[in-house]
């Protein structure tokens, strides 16, 4: 099942800098009465210069952006993971740690997660995706988080694996036809996180949009909880797999949960192929929304 979703993706990444994060951050003043303008004094981005978190630079694409993490001059544009768009002129940044849902809401809904997977691992990873259950309505936004964390859910038993279970596989996902080949080993690209990441190619693609060299360095998806879910969440929000759409565009569309599940495993499981693996997925749905407190809306099952 892993092999025939994943070997979908290869049909790309969405240009990375268009989900970039955004984060509260403090306003420098010169004193309490006269705000400082940011975007006038910030210096031009440098690449490969030595940034710290709370630096503020300008980029060759004229907007100002936010060290997150300390880091060797990574392109804004590109490492999410370590910058966020910044907004000047006295305001600071919209407020995007708010999550719909809450920690107790959260353990509620993973009673028996493995420890690995935490409250902080998923809201962090969020922080990378600001269009994720932030688009639309508040009903929209929590259906959209009860959606994704149905389908993860039903991946990793509740949260409960963190790296795909069947050893015999993991030599399986080096695709050798790649140019830069499989740096990690043989069997280092095996299914990993909330939405099992595997082969060679989904590392790199997965990588390269949240700035994090994942090719090189498999396993930080199964040592740190948020790179874990920011792969998962990189797939639901920018690849459509074998569906017409991506995870998040059927949530905040209409098109509804069904359409979710199309994305994730349609191949294997829509139009009757495993009806009792889409009833799983449902009902984990069900009950996350209720959870949440609003309706599920239409289109539940493909």
């Amino acid at each position: 099942m892993l092999r025939e979703r994943m070997k979908s993706l290869m049909v790309g990444v969405v240009a990375a800098g268009s989900l970039a994060a955004t984060a509260l951050m403090p306003t420098a003043t010169a004193s309490a009465a006269t705000p400082v303008d940011e975007c006038a004094i910030a210096p031009t981005w440098t690449a490969g210069a030595n940034y710290q978190a709370n630096d503020i630079v300008k980029h060759s694409d004229g907007k100002i952006y936010v060290a997150e993490r300390d880091n060797p001059g990574y392109d804004p544009t590109v490492s999410t993971w370590y910058w966020n768009p910044y907004t000047c002129g006295g305001n600071g940044n919209p407020n995007h740690n708010s999550f719909v849902v809450t920690e107790a809401q959260f353990n509620q809904m993973f009673p028996r997660r493995n420890p690995f997977y935490t409250y902080k691992g998923l809201t962090d990873a969020a922080k990378a995706f600001p269009k994720f259950a932030h688009t639309g309505t508040d009903t929209m936004k929590k259906q959209e988080a009860a959606a994704f964390l149905a389908n993860v859910s039903h991946e990793t038993g509740g949260l409960y694996y963190v790296v795909e279970q069947n050893k015999d596989n993991y030599s399986h996902y080096c695709d050798r036809d790649q140019s830069y080949g499989c740096p990690a080993g043989q069997s280092a690209y095996y299914g990993r996180g909330p939405i099992q990441l595997s082969w060679n190619f989904n590392y790199k693609a997965a990588g390269d949009f949240l700035g994090i060299d994942l090719l090189n360095k498999p396993q930080l998806v199964e040592e740190n909880p948020a790179i874990a879910m920011m792969t998962g969440l990189w797939y639901w929000n920018t690849q459509d797999g074998p569906g017409p759409i991506t995870g998040h565009d059927a949530m905040v569309s209409g098109a509804g949960f069904g359409q979710s599940i199309r994305s994730i495993n349609g191949a294997l499981e829509c139009e009757g192929g495993n009806p009792r693996q889409v009833e799983s997925r449902i009902n984990r749905y069900k009950q996350f929304t209720q959870i949440l407190g609003v309706p599920t809306g239409a289109n539940l099952s493909c």
